[in-house]
Protein backbone atom coordinates (compact mmCIF):
# COMPACT_ATOMS: atom_id res chain seq x y z
CA UNK A 1 0.00 0.00 0.00
CA UNK A 2 2.74 2.54 0.70
CA UNK A 3 4.27 2.06 -2.77
CA UNK A 4 1.26 3.19 -4.93
CA UNK A 5 0.86 6.29 -2.79
CA UNK A 6 4.51 7.13 -3.28
CA UNK A 7 4.22 6.63 -7.08
CA UNK A 8 1.15 8.92 -7.24
CA UNK A 9 2.90 11.69 -5.36
CA UNK A 10 5.96 11.39 -7.62
CA UNK A 11 3.72 11.60 -10.77
CA UNK A 12 1.96 14.69 -9.47
CA UNK A 13 5.23 16.34 -8.64
CA UNK A 14 6.52 15.63 -12.18
CA UNK A 15 3.47 17.42 -13.92
CA UNK A 16 4.35 20.92 -15.23
CA UNK A 17 2.80 23.84 -13.37
CA UNK A 18 0.26 25.97 -15.33
CA UNK A 19 -1.32 29.28 -14.50
CA UNK A 20 -5.06 29.80 -14.72
CA UNK A 21 -4.62 31.94 -17.83
CA UNK A 22 -2.54 29.26 -19.51
CA UNK A 23 -5.13 26.60 -18.75
CA UNK A 24 -7.96 28.83 -20.02
CA UNK A 25 -6.02 29.54 -23.20
CA UNK A 26 -5.37 25.83 -23.74
CA UNK A 27 -9.08 25.04 -23.33
CA UNK A 28 -9.95 27.89 -25.72
CA UNK A 29 -7.58 26.58 -28.40
CA UNK A 30 -8.84 23.03 -27.92
CA UNK A 31 -12.49 24.11 -28.47
CA UNK A 32 -11.73 26.33 -31.44
CA UNK A 33 -9.52 23.73 -33.12
CA UNK A 34 -11.89 20.88 -32.32
CA UNK A 35 -15.12 22.47 -33.58
CA UNK A 36 -14.27 25.48 -35.75
CA UNK A 37 -17.40 26.84 -37.54
CA UNK A 38 -20.71 25.22 -36.66
CA UNK A 39 -24.39 25.70 -37.55
CA UNK A 40 -26.75 25.67 -34.59
CA UNK A 41 -30.53 25.56 -34.59
CA UNK A 42 -32.22 26.89 -31.50
CA UNK A 43 -34.54 29.43 -29.92
CA UNK A 44 -33.29 32.89 -28.99
CA UNK A 45 -33.53 33.47 -25.24
CA UNK A 46 -32.73 36.51 -23.09
CA UNK A 47 -32.41 38.96 -25.99
CA UNK A 48 -32.88 42.58 -24.87
CA UNK A 49 -31.65 44.40 -27.96
CA UNK A 50 -28.11 45.46 -28.86
CA UNK A 51 -25.82 46.69 -26.10
CA UNK A 52 -24.72 50.32 -25.94
CA UNK A 53 -21.46 49.18 -27.54
CA UNK A 54 -23.36 47.80 -30.54
CA UNK A 55 -22.76 44.11 -29.68
CA UNK A 56 -25.66 41.74 -29.04
CA UNK A 57 -25.66 39.16 -26.25
CA UNK A 58 -28.26 36.39 -25.80
CA UNK A 59 -28.59 32.62 -25.59
CA UNK A 60 -29.60 29.78 -27.91
CA UNK A 61 -31.56 26.95 -26.34
CA UNK A 62 -33.58 23.89 -27.08
CA UNK A 63 -35.57 21.66 -24.77
CA UNK A 64 -32.45 20.22 -23.08
CA UNK A 65 -29.53 22.66 -23.25
CA UNK A 66 -28.52 26.29 -23.69
CA UNK A 67 -25.41 28.03 -25.05
CA UNK A 68 -24.41 31.69 -24.79
CA UNK A 69 -24.13 33.62 -28.03
CA UNK A 70 -22.62 36.95 -29.05
CA UNK A 71 -22.84 38.96 -32.27
CA UNK A 72 -20.18 41.61 -32.69
CA UNK A 73 -21.19 45.09 -33.85
CA UNK A 74 -19.84 44.72 -37.39
CA UNK A 75 -21.68 41.44 -38.00
CA UNK A 76 -24.88 42.70 -36.33
CA UNK A 77 -25.20 45.57 -38.82
CA UNK A 78 -24.90 43.13 -41.74
CA UNK A 79 -27.64 40.73 -40.60
CA UNK A 80 -30.61 40.44 -42.91
CA UNK A 81 -32.84 39.37 -40.00
CA UNK A 82 -32.47 41.01 -36.62
CA UNK A 83 -32.83 38.64 -33.65
CA UNK A 84 -36.05 38.68 -31.68
CA UNK A 85 -36.95 37.06 -28.38
CA UNK A 86 -38.38 33.55 -28.88
CA UNK A 87 -37.45 33.34 -32.61
CA UNK A 88 -36.20 29.96 -33.82
CA UNK A 89 -33.09 30.58 -35.88
CA UNK A 90 -30.14 28.88 -37.53
CA UNK A 91 -26.89 30.50 -36.44
CA UNK A 92 -23.50 29.97 -38.02
CA UNK A 93 -20.37 30.92 -36.15
CA UNK A 94 -17.31 29.89 -34.21
CA UNK A 95 -17.21 28.11 -30.85
CA UNK A 96 -14.91 29.80 -28.36
CA UNK A 97 -14.58 30.48 -24.64
CA UNK A 98 -14.68 33.56 -22.49
CA UNK A 99 -11.84 33.12 -19.97
CA UNK A 100 -13.14 35.88 -17.74
CA UNK A 101 -16.06 33.72 -16.59
CA UNK A 102 -14.92 30.20 -17.58
CA UNK A 103 -17.76 29.58 -20.05
CA UNK A 104 -17.97 28.72 -23.69
CA UNK A 105 -20.05 30.56 -26.28
CA UNK A 106 -20.66 30.89 -29.99
CA UNK A 107 -19.61 34.01 -31.93
CA UNK A 108 -22.31 34.29 -34.60
CA UNK A 109 -21.43 35.51 -38.09
CA UNK A 110 -24.74 34.86 -39.88
CA UNK A 111 -28.26 34.41 -38.58
CA UNK A 112 -31.41 33.34 -40.41
CA UNK A 113 -34.85 32.11 -39.39
CA UNK A 114 -35.29 28.38 -39.19
CA UNK A 115 -37.37 27.71 -42.32
CA UNK A 116 -40.09 29.50 -44.25
CA UNK A 117 -42.57 28.92 -41.45
CA UNK A 118 -40.60 31.21 -39.16
CA UNK A 119 -40.40 33.87 -41.87
CA UNK A 120 -44.14 33.69 -42.43
CA UNK A 121 -44.76 34.01 -38.70
CA UNK A 122 -42.57 37.13 -38.60
CA UNK A 123 -44.31 38.47 -41.69
CA UNK A 124 -47.80 37.92 -40.24
CA UNK A 125 -46.82 39.54 -36.95
CA UNK A 126 -45.41 42.56 -38.75
CA UNK A 127 -48.48 42.73 -40.95
CA UNK A 128 -50.79 42.81 -37.93
CA UNK A 129 -48.70 45.52 -36.30
CA UNK A 130 -48.71 47.81 -39.34
CA UNK A 131 -52.39 47.17 -40.06
CA UNK A 132 -53.23 48.24 -36.50
CA UNK A 133 -51.55 51.58 -37.27
CA UNK A 134 -53.84 52.06 -40.30
CA UNK A 135 -51.11 51.92 -42.96
CA UNK A 136 -53.09 49.46 -45.11
CA UNK A 137 -56.42 51.32 -45.06
CA UNK A 138 -58.01 52.07 -48.42
CA UNK A 139 -58.96 55.62 -47.38
CA UNK A 140 -55.36 56.82 -47.45
CA UNK A 141 -54.62 55.50 -50.97
CA UNK A 142 -54.64 57.96 -53.88
CA UNK A 143 -55.56 57.71 -57.55
CA UNK A 144 -52.73 57.44 -60.09
CA UNK A 145 -52.27 60.39 -62.48
CA UNK A 146 -53.69 59.73 -65.95
CA UNK A 147 -50.80 61.24 -67.89
CA UNK A 148 -47.61 61.55 -65.79
CA UNK A 149 -44.89 63.73 -67.30
CA UNK A 150 -42.10 62.09 -65.27
CA UNK A 151 -41.98 58.50 -63.95
CA UNK A 152 -39.59 57.56 -61.14
CA UNK A 153 -38.47 53.93 -60.89
CA UNK A 154 -36.74 52.37 -57.86
CA UNK A 155 -35.03 49.14 -58.99
CA UNK A 156 -31.72 47.56 -59.92
CA UNK A 157 -30.17 49.19 -63.00
CA UNK A 158 -28.60 45.91 -64.19
CA UNK A 159 -31.55 43.52 -64.07
CA UNK A 160 -33.99 42.53 -66.76
CA UNK A 161 -36.81 44.37 -64.96
CA UNK A 162 -35.71 47.85 -65.95
CA UNK A 163 -35.18 46.81 -69.58
CA UNK A 164 -38.66 45.28 -69.77
CA UNK A 165 -40.20 48.40 -68.22
CA UNK A 166 -38.35 50.79 -70.55
CA UNK A 167 -39.43 48.63 -73.51
CA UNK A 168 -43.00 48.86 -72.26
CA UNK A 169 -42.77 52.66 -71.97
CA UNK A 170 -41.40 52.90 -75.52
CA UNK A 171 -44.17 50.72 -76.91
CA UNK A 172 -47.05 52.37 -75.07
CA UNK A 173 -46.08 56.00 -74.61
CA UNK A 174 -42.54 57.45 -74.50
CA UNK A 175 -42.15 59.15 -71.11
CA UNK A 176 -39.37 60.83 -69.14
CA UNK A 177 -38.11 58.06 -66.84
CA UNK A 178 -35.81 58.69 -63.85
CA UNK A 179 -34.20 55.56 -62.38
CA UNK A 180 -32.88 55.48 -58.82
CA UNK A 181 -30.47 52.50 -58.73
CA UNK A 182 -30.72 50.30 -55.63
CA UNK A 183 -30.00 46.75 -54.57
CA UNK A 184 -33.19 44.73 -54.52
CA UNK A 185 -31.77 41.75 -52.62
CA UNK A 186 -29.24 41.14 -49.89
CA UNK A 187 -27.82 43.17 -47.04
CA UNK A 188 -28.79 46.85 -47.00
CA UNK A 189 -31.34 46.56 -49.80
CA UNK A 190 -34.24 47.68 -47.60
CA UNK A 191 -32.40 50.81 -46.46
CA UNK A 192 -31.49 51.69 -50.06
CA UNK A 193 -35.09 51.29 -51.28
CA UNK A 194 -36.44 53.42 -48.42
CA UNK A 195 -33.79 56.08 -49.09
CA UNK A 196 -34.69 56.11 -52.80
CA UNK A 197 -38.41 56.65 -52.08
CA UNK A 198 -37.67 59.46 -49.64
CA UNK A 199 -35.13 60.92 -52.08
CA UNK A 200 -37.68 61.15 -54.89
CA UNK A 201 -40.11 62.89 -52.51
CA UNK A 202 -37.39 65.34 -51.45
CA UNK A 203 -36.84 66.63 -55.01
CA UNK A 204 -38.36 70.14 -55.15
CA UNK A 205 -40.51 71.14 -58.13
CA UNK A 206 -38.61 72.99 -60.84
CA UNK A 207 -35.20 71.58 -59.90
CA UNK A 208 -32.58 70.33 -62.37
CA UNK A 209 -33.72 66.75 -61.79
CA UNK A 210 -37.47 66.66 -62.52
CA UNK A 211 -39.79 65.58 -59.72
CA UNK A 212 -41.72 62.41 -60.68
CA UNK A 213 -45.49 62.42 -60.90
CA UNK A 214 -45.66 58.69 -60.07
CA UNK A 215 -43.21 56.19 -58.51
CA UNK A 216 -42.72 52.48 -59.31
CA UNK A 217 -40.88 50.12 -56.94
CA UNK A 218 -40.02 47.09 -59.10
CA UNK A 219 -38.26 43.74 -58.74
CA UNK A 220 -38.50 40.36 -60.44
CA UNK A 221 -39.85 37.24 -58.82
CA UNK A 222 -38.06 35.18 -56.20
CA UNK A 223 -38.39 33.26 -52.99
CA UNK A 224 -39.63 34.66 -49.72
CA UNK A 225 -36.06 35.19 -48.58
CA UNK A 226 -35.17 37.02 -51.79
CA UNK A 227 -38.14 39.37 -51.44
CA UNK A 228 -37.70 39.89 -47.70
CA UNK A 229 -36.16 43.35 -48.09
CA UNK A 230 -39.55 44.64 -49.28
CA UNK A 231 -41.16 43.31 -46.08
CA UNK A 232 -38.92 45.42 -43.85
CA UNK A 233 -40.67 48.01 -41.73
CA UNK A 234 -38.41 50.83 -42.95
CA UNK A 235 -39.56 50.27 -46.55
CA UNK A 236 -43.24 50.02 -45.62
CA UNK A 237 -43.12 53.29 -43.66
CA UNK A 238 -41.26 55.05 -46.48
CA UNK A 239 -44.02 54.03 -48.91
CA UNK A 240 -46.70 55.19 -46.46
CA UNK A 241 -44.98 58.58 -46.06
CA UNK A 242 -44.58 59.14 -49.82
CA UNK A 243 -46.43 62.20 -51.11
CA UNK A 244 -46.08 60.91 -54.69
CA UNK A 245 -48.50 58.14 -55.80
CA UNK A 246 -46.64 54.81 -55.80
CA UNK A 247 -47.11 51.53 -57.66
CA UNK A 248 -45.72 48.31 -56.14
CA UNK A 249 -44.39 45.87 -58.77
CA UNK A 250 -42.41 43.38 -56.68
CA UNK A 251 -42.35 39.77 -57.82
CA UNK A 252 -44.81 37.95 -60.00
CA UNK A 253 -48.56 37.79 -59.63
CA UNK A 254 -48.43 35.04 -56.98
CA UNK A 255 -45.81 36.84 -54.89
CA UNK A 256 -46.78 39.44 -52.31
CA UNK A 257 -44.96 41.72 -49.91
CA UNK A 258 -45.98 44.25 -47.30
CA UNK A 259 -45.43 47.21 -49.62
CA UNK A 260 -48.14 45.74 -51.90
CA UNK A 261 -50.62 46.43 -49.08
CA UNK A 262 -49.50 50.00 -48.37
CA UNK A 263 -48.85 51.17 -51.96
CA UNK A 264 -51.49 53.15 -53.86
CA UNK A 265 -51.63 50.40 -56.52
CA UNK A 266 -50.20 46.87 -56.82
CA UNK A 267 -49.20 45.62 -60.27
CA UNK A 268 -48.89 41.85 -60.84
CA UNK A 269 -45.62 42.31 -62.79
CA UNK A 270 -43.18 45.18 -63.43
CA UNK A 271 -44.24 45.27 -67.10
CA UNK A 272 -47.87 45.67 -66.05
CA UNK A 273 -46.80 48.53 -63.74
CA UNK A 274 -45.32 50.34 -66.77
CA UNK A 275 -48.63 49.84 -68.60
CA UNK A 276 -50.56 51.25 -65.63
CA UNK A 277 -48.25 54.25 -65.22
CA UNK A 278 -48.75 55.73 -68.71
CA UNK A 279 -51.60 55.47 -71.21
CA UNK A 280 -51.29 53.65 -74.55
CA UNK A 281 -50.30 56.10 -77.28
CA UNK A 282 -52.27 54.26 -79.97
CA UNK A 283 -55.30 54.14 -77.67
CA UNK A 284 -54.98 57.88 -77.09
CA UNK A 285 -54.73 58.52 -80.83
CA UNK A 286 -57.72 56.26 -81.51
CA UNK A 287 -59.70 57.83 -78.70
CA UNK A 288 -58.74 61.30 -79.93
CA UNK A 289 -59.88 60.45 -83.46
CA UNK A 290 -63.15 59.08 -82.11
CA UNK A 291 -63.68 62.21 -80.04
CA UNK A 292 -62.78 64.39 -83.04
CA UNK A 293 -65.31 62.55 -85.21
CA UNK A 294 -67.96 62.82 -82.52
CA UNK A 295 -67.17 66.52 -82.16
CA UNK A 296 -67.52 67.11 -85.92
CA UNK A 297 -70.80 65.22 -86.03
CA UNK A 298 -72.06 67.11 -83.00
CA UNK A 299 -71.06 70.48 -84.47
CA UNK A 300 -72.66 69.63 -87.84
CA UNK A 301 -75.83 68.46 -86.13
CA UNK A 302 -75.92 71.56 -83.97
CA UNK A 303 -75.48 73.84 -86.99
CA UNK A 304 -78.27 72.03 -88.86
CA UNK A 305 -80.56 72.29 -85.86
CA UNK A 306 -79.88 76.01 -85.52
CA UNK A 307 -80.42 76.53 -89.26
CA UNK A 308 -83.76 74.71 -89.11
CA UNK A 309 -84.88 76.75 -86.09
CA UNK A 310 -83.76 79.95 -87.81
CA UNK A 311 -85.77 79.16 -90.94
CA UNK A 312 -88.85 78.33 -88.88
CA UNK A 313 -88.49 81.55 -86.94
CA UNK A 314 -87.97 83.52 -90.16
CA UNK A 315 -91.20 82.13 -91.59
CA UNK A 316 -93.09 83.16 -88.48
CA UNK A 317 -91.77 86.74 -88.51
CA UNK A 318 -93.58 89.49 -90.64
CA UNK A 319 -91.85 91.38 -93.45
CA UNK A 320 -89.79 94.43 -92.51
CA UNK A 321 -92.08 96.66 -94.63
CA UNK A 322 -95.09 95.43 -92.67
CA UNK A 323 -93.34 96.08 -89.37
CA UNK A 324 -92.47 99.68 -90.35
CA UNK A 325 -95.75 100.57 -92.12
CA UNK A 326 -97.89 101.22 -89.06
CA UNK A 327 -95.32 103.30 -87.15
CA UNK A 328 -94.66 105.30 -90.32
CA UNK A 329 -98.39 106.03 -90.73
CA UNK A 330 -98.66 107.13 -87.09
CA UNK A 331 -95.62 109.34 -87.58
CA UNK A 332 -97.19 111.06 -90.61
CA UNK A 333 -100.45 111.68 -88.70
CA UNK A 334 -98.57 113.14 -85.75
CA UNK A 335 -96.53 115.32 -88.12
CA UNK A 336 -99.66 116.86 -89.61
CA UNK A 337 -101.21 117.43 -86.20
CA UNK A 338 -98.01 118.93 -84.85
CA UNK A 339 -97.93 121.66 -87.56
CA UNK A 340 -101.51 122.72 -86.85
CA UNK A 341 -100.91 122.61 -83.10
CA UNK A 342 -97.84 124.85 -83.37
CA UNK A 343 -99.78 127.47 -85.33
CA UNK A 344 -102.68 127.42 -82.85
CA UNK A 345 -100.31 127.69 -79.89
CA UNK A 346 -98.52 130.65 -81.46
CA UNK A 347 -101.81 132.50 -82.04
CA UNK A 348 -102.99 131.82 -78.46
CA UNK A 349 -99.75 133.14 -76.94
CA UNK A 350 -99.91 136.22 -79.21
CA UNK A 351 -103.40 137.07 -78.06
CA UNK A 352 -102.45 136.66 -74.41
CA UNK A 353 -99.40 138.85 -74.88
CA UNK A 354 -101.56 141.57 -76.45
CA UNK A 355 -103.97 141.52 -73.51
CA UNK A 356 -101.14 141.76 -70.99
CA UNK A 357 -99.45 144.56 -72.94
CA UNK A 358 -102.70 146.60 -72.80
CA UNK A 359 -102.80 146.25 -69.01
CA UNK A 360 -99.11 147.07 -68.46
CA UNK A 361 -99.17 150.89 -69.09
CA UNK A 362 -96.43 153.25 -67.60
CA UNK A 363 -99.12 155.39 -65.90
CA UNK A 364 -100.22 152.50 -63.73
CA UNK A 365 -96.65 151.82 -62.66
CA UNK A 366 -96.06 155.52 -61.83
CA UNK A 367 -99.18 155.61 -59.65
CA UNK A 368 -98.07 152.53 -57.69
CA UNK A 369 -94.58 153.98 -57.19
CA UNK A 370 -96.04 157.33 -55.97
CA UNK A 371 -98.27 155.59 -53.47
CA UNK A 372 -95.38 153.56 -52.15
CA UNK A 373 -93.26 156.71 -51.74
CA UNK A 374 -96.04 158.47 -49.77
CA UNK A 375 -96.40 155.47 -47.52
CA UNK A 376 -92.65 155.33 -46.94
CA UNK A 377 -92.56 159.02 -45.93
CA UNK A 378 -95.43 158.50 -43.47
CA UNK A 379 -93.63 155.53 -41.90
CA UNK A 380 -90.41 157.58 -41.64
CA UNK A 381 -92.22 160.38 -39.79
CA UNK A 382 -93.83 157.87 -37.40
CA UNK A 383 -90.50 156.19 -36.75
CA UNK A 384 -88.82 159.55 -35.93
CA UNK A 385 -91.58 160.53 -33.51
CA UNK A 386 -91.50 157.15 -31.77
CA UNK A 387 -87.71 157.21 -31.46
CA UNK A 388 -87.83 160.70 -29.91
CA UNK A 389 -90.45 159.64 -27.36
CA UNK A 390 -88.50 156.44 -26.45
CA UNK A 391 -85.28 158.44 -26.08
CA UNK A 392 -86.94 160.95 -23.75
CA UNK A 393 -88.38 158.17 -21.58
CA UNK A 394 -85.04 156.40 -21.32
CA UNK A 395 -83.25 159.68 -20.50
CA UNK A 396 -85.75 160.48 -17.71
CA UNK A 397 -85.34 157.01 -16.18
CA UNK A 398 -81.57 157.29 -16.38
CA UNK A 399 -81.61 160.65 -14.60
CA UNK A 400 -83.72 159.20 -11.77
CA UNK A 401 -81.36 156.24 -11.38
CA UNK A 402 -78.27 158.45 -11.44
CA UNK A 403 -79.75 160.57 -8.66
CA UNK A 404 -80.21 157.48 -6.49
CA UNK A 405 -76.67 156.12 -7.11
CA UNK A 406 -74.61 158.52 -4.90
CA UNK A 407 -71.19 157.56 -3.36
CA UNK A 408 -72.49 158.19 0.18
CA UNK A 409 -74.95 155.32 -0.12
CA UNK A 410 -72.22 152.89 -1.25
CA UNK A 411 -69.88 154.02 1.53
CA UNK A 412 -72.64 153.46 4.12
CA UNK A 413 -73.36 149.96 2.90
CA UNK A 414 -69.62 149.15 2.92
CA UNK A 415 -69.27 150.38 6.48
CA UNK A 416 -72.18 148.34 7.73
CA UNK A 417 -70.80 145.21 5.97
CA UNK A 418 -67.34 145.76 7.50
CA UNK A 419 -68.81 146.02 11.00
CA UNK A 420 -70.78 142.83 10.45
CA UNK A 421 -67.66 140.98 9.24
CA UNK A 422 -65.72 142.08 12.35
CA UNK A 423 -68.57 140.93 14.59
CA UNK A 424 -68.76 137.54 12.88
CA UNK A 425 -64.96 137.18 13.12
CA UNK A 426 -65.01 137.81 16.87
CA UNK A 427 -67.86 135.36 17.36
CA UNK A 428 -66.02 132.69 15.34
CA UNK A 429 -62.83 133.21 17.41
CA UNK A 430 -64.73 132.83 20.67
CA UNK A 431 -66.57 129.73 19.39
CA UNK A 432 -63.27 128.15 18.33
CA UNK A 433 -61.65 128.83 21.70
CA UNK A 434 -64.67 127.43 23.55
CA UNK A 435 -64.66 124.30 21.35
CA UNK A 436 -60.93 123.73 21.93
CA UNK A 437 -61.38 124.17 25.67
CA UNK A 438 -64.28 121.71 25.77
CA UNK A 439 -62.32 119.07 23.80
CA UNK A 440 -59.29 119.62 26.06
CA UNK A 441 -61.47 118.96 29.13
CA UNK A 442 -62.81 115.77 27.54
CA UNK A 443 -59.25 114.68 26.61
CA UNK A 444 -57.99 115.38 30.14
CA UNK A 445 -60.82 113.38 31.61
CA UNK A 446 -60.15 110.46 29.25
CA UNK A 447 -56.43 110.59 30.06
CA UNK A 448 -57.14 110.49 33.79
CA UNK A 449 -59.52 107.58 33.36
CA UNK A 450 -56.94 105.77 31.19
CA UNK A 451 -54.28 106.26 33.85
CA UNK A 452 -56.63 105.06 36.58
CA UNK A 453 -57.62 101.95 34.59
CA UNK A 454 -54.10 101.13 33.34
CA UNK A 455 -52.34 98.17 34.90
CA UNK A 456 -49.29 100.42 35.58
CA UNK A 457 -51.35 102.27 38.21
CA UNK A 458 -52.19 98.91 39.78
CA UNK A 459 -48.47 98.05 39.80
CA UNK A 460 -47.82 101.42 41.47
CA UNK A 461 -50.08 100.41 44.36
CA UNK A 462 -47.74 97.46 45.16
CA UNK A 463 -49.02 94.71 42.89
CA UNK A 464 -46.91 92.63 40.45
CA UNK A 465 -47.64 91.19 36.94
CA UNK A 466 -46.34 87.63 36.46
CA UNK A 467 -45.71 86.20 32.93
CA UNK A 468 -44.56 82.74 31.88
CA UNK A 469 -41.74 81.91 29.46
CA UNK A 470 -44.01 82.56 26.44
CA UNK A 471 -44.87 86.07 27.66
CA UNK A 472 -48.45 85.15 28.63
CA UNK A 473 -49.92 86.49 31.90
CA UNK A 474 -50.19 83.90 34.66
CA UNK A 475 -53.81 83.88 35.82
CA UNK A 476 -53.89 80.67 37.92
CA UNK A 477 -51.51 78.27 39.66
CA UNK A 478 -52.34 75.61 37.08
CA UNK A 479 -50.34 77.54 34.50
CA UNK A 480 -47.08 77.28 36.51
CA UNK A 481 -45.01 74.14 36.89
CA UNK A 482 -42.21 73.53 39.37
CA UNK A 483 -38.94 74.90 38.03
CA UNK A 484 -40.61 77.19 35.43
CA UNK A 485 -38.88 80.51 34.78
CA UNK A 486 -41.24 83.45 35.25
CA UNK A 487 -41.01 87.15 34.46
CA UNK A 488 -42.28 89.46 37.23
CA UNK A 489 -43.07 93.08 36.37
CA UNK A 490 -43.43 95.72 39.15
CA UNK A 491 -43.87 99.46 38.99
CA UNK A 492 -40.24 100.32 38.33
CA UNK A 493 -39.02 97.31 36.22
CA UNK A 494 -38.90 93.57 35.67
CA UNK A 495 -36.99 90.64 37.14
CA UNK A 496 -36.93 86.88 36.58
CA UNK A 497 -38.13 84.30 39.05
CA UNK A 498 -38.21 80.50 39.21
CA UNK A 499 -41.16 78.58 40.66
CA UNK A 500 -40.18 76.13 43.44
CA UNK A 501 -42.20 73.31 44.85
CA UNK A 502 -44.38 74.61 47.67
CA UNK A 503 -44.85 78.05 46.03
CA UNK A 504 -41.48 79.59 47.08
CA UNK A 505 -39.55 81.36 44.33
CA UNK A 506 -35.83 81.99 44.06
CA UNK A 507 -35.42 85.47 42.65
CA UNK A 508 -32.53 86.31 40.35
CA UNK A 509 -32.27 89.55 38.43
CA UNK A 510 -32.44 89.30 34.62
CA UNK A 511 -29.73 90.89 32.49
CA UNK A 512 -30.34 94.52 31.58
CA UNK A 513 -33.35 94.64 33.96
CA UNK A 514 -33.69 97.28 36.67
CA UNK A 515 -33.10 96.02 40.22
CA UNK A 516 -36.27 96.40 42.27
CA UNK A 517 -36.10 98.73 45.25
CA UNK A 518 -38.39 96.54 47.32
CA UNK A 519 -39.84 93.07 47.08
CA UNK A 520 -43.35 92.83 45.75
CA UNK A 521 -45.92 91.86 48.31
CA UNK A 522 -47.07 88.29 48.20
CA UNK A 523 -50.48 87.82 46.63
CA UNK A 524 -53.24 87.41 49.10
CA UNK A 525 -55.22 84.23 49.17
CA UNK A 526 -58.95 84.40 49.05
CA UNK A 527 -61.23 82.58 51.40
CA UNK A 528 -61.75 79.88 48.78
CA UNK A 529 -58.01 79.07 48.75
CA UNK A 530 -57.51 80.13 45.10
CA UNK A 531 -54.81 82.46 43.75
CA UNK A 532 -55.29 86.12 42.94
CA UNK A 533 -57.51 86.69 39.89
CA UNK A 534 -56.54 88.56 36.72
CA UNK A 535 -56.00 92.31 37.05
CA UNK A 536 -57.37 92.84 33.53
Amino acid sequence: MPEPAAKSSRAASNSPEMTVSELSGAIKRALEDGFGYVRLRGEISGYRGPHSSGHAYFGLKDDKAKIDAVIWKGNFQKLRFKPEEGMEVIAQGKITTFPGSSKYQIMIDTLEPAGAGALMAILEERKRKLAAEGLFSEERKRRLPFWPAVVGIVTSPTGAVIRDMLHGFNERFPAHVVVWPVRVQGEGSAAEVAAAIRGFNAIPPGSRIPRPDVLIVARGGGSLEDLWGFNEEIVVRAVAESAIPLISAVGHETDWTLIDLVADARAPTPTKAAEWAVPMFSDLVEETEKLELRLKIAVRRSVENHRTHLKAAARGLPRPEDLVAMPRQRFDAVDRRLGRALLANTRAHGMRHAKLAARLQPRLLEIRVSRAADRLEALARRSGDGLARLTAQRRTRLERLSGRLTPELVRGRLGRASERVESLTERARRALENGIAARRRVLDGSSGMLRSLSYQSVLGRGYALVRDGAGQAVRSTGQVMAGAVLSVEVADGRFAAQALEGGAAAVSPTPNAAQPSAAAPAPRKRDGGGSQGSLF
